[in-house]
């Protein structure tokens, strides 16, 4: 089965504790550090629209992109109980991003671009973005660092809910920097018999100098690199980074 088939229907009740209102806090005080007036984004690789939701509700126009048609429809029946402005999806790739006009920012969320495992994609979505988002707009995302992908080889971990059982195990390959997550999920049905799923995704590890350099390529300036969710630069062994960079003018 392709990646969040049957994960689509699921993941919110996997993901409960992402705390997804603390990341749109610090994403809205990477806006003000900026000091750009931002009004529309674009939330690209918006899953089951959750952030997407959060931002049409503090008062922002939204774009949602995501490639997972089933990921996608969750996120558009969330959006059916919002107040303010509904936002516009679209199924699209990252590297095939294609809008209808430019947005003042673009957020990227929970190490999406980390999904991306052709080295050419990366730099085919930051090429597009850059043409999406207006001059002087800002680009926001944040990716699951080197040593978190690797430090994940060889583990197994277990989610669950009363009606949802999740188990998945993963393996780090060196020579490539692929990290594979094998998921098995188990849903639980009303005459309490079970349903599985199997999924197979993989991330790809990249370093921080080498987006920064394909950022430079796409015609970005003014690169920087934060922690996760704080205002300062990566520790070591960072396990997420955040990446903000300006469309040139």
């Amino acid at each position: 089965m392709s990646a969040y088939g049957a994960l689509a229907g699921v993941y919110d009740r996997l993901t409960g504790d992402v705390c997804y209102e603390r990341r749109a806090d610090y994403i809205e005080k990477l806006f003000q550090k900026s000091r750009l007036d931002v009004h529309t984004v674009l939330d690209l690789a918006c899953g089951t629209g959750t952030m997407t939701g959060i931002f049409t509700e503090r008062g922002y126009e939204m774009i949602a992109v995501d490639s997972s048609a089933d990921m996608l429809a969750e996120a558009m029946e969330k959006a059916a109980s919002l107040t303010g402005e509904t936002p516009v999806f679209l199924n699209q790739s990252m590297p095939q991003l294609d809008l209808y006009g430019t947005v003042d920012a673009a957020i990227c969320c929970l190490d999406s671009i980390n999904y991306l495992t052709n080295p050419r994609d990366v730099q085919k979505t930051l090429q597009r973005l850059n043409l999406f988002i207006a001059p002087g707009g800002i680009l926001i995302f944040d990716i699951n660092s080197v040593d978190k992908l690797r430090a994940l080889d060889g583990q197994v971990f277990l989610d669950e809910t009363e009606d949802v059982y999740c188990v998945w195990r993963t393996e780090f390959e060196k020579r490539s920097s692929i990290c594979t997550y094998w998921m098995d999920i188990f849903t639980r049905n009303e005459d309490d018999t079970w349903d599985r799923d199997f999924e197979e995704h993989r991330q790809r590890a990249y370093e921080v100098e080498q987006l920064c350099q394909w950022l430079m390529e796409a015609g970005f300036t003014n690169i920087r690199t934060y922690g996760d969710c704080r205002m300062s630069a990566p520790r070591e062994n960072e396990q997420r980074i955040y990446f903000t960079a300006i469309r040139g003018k």
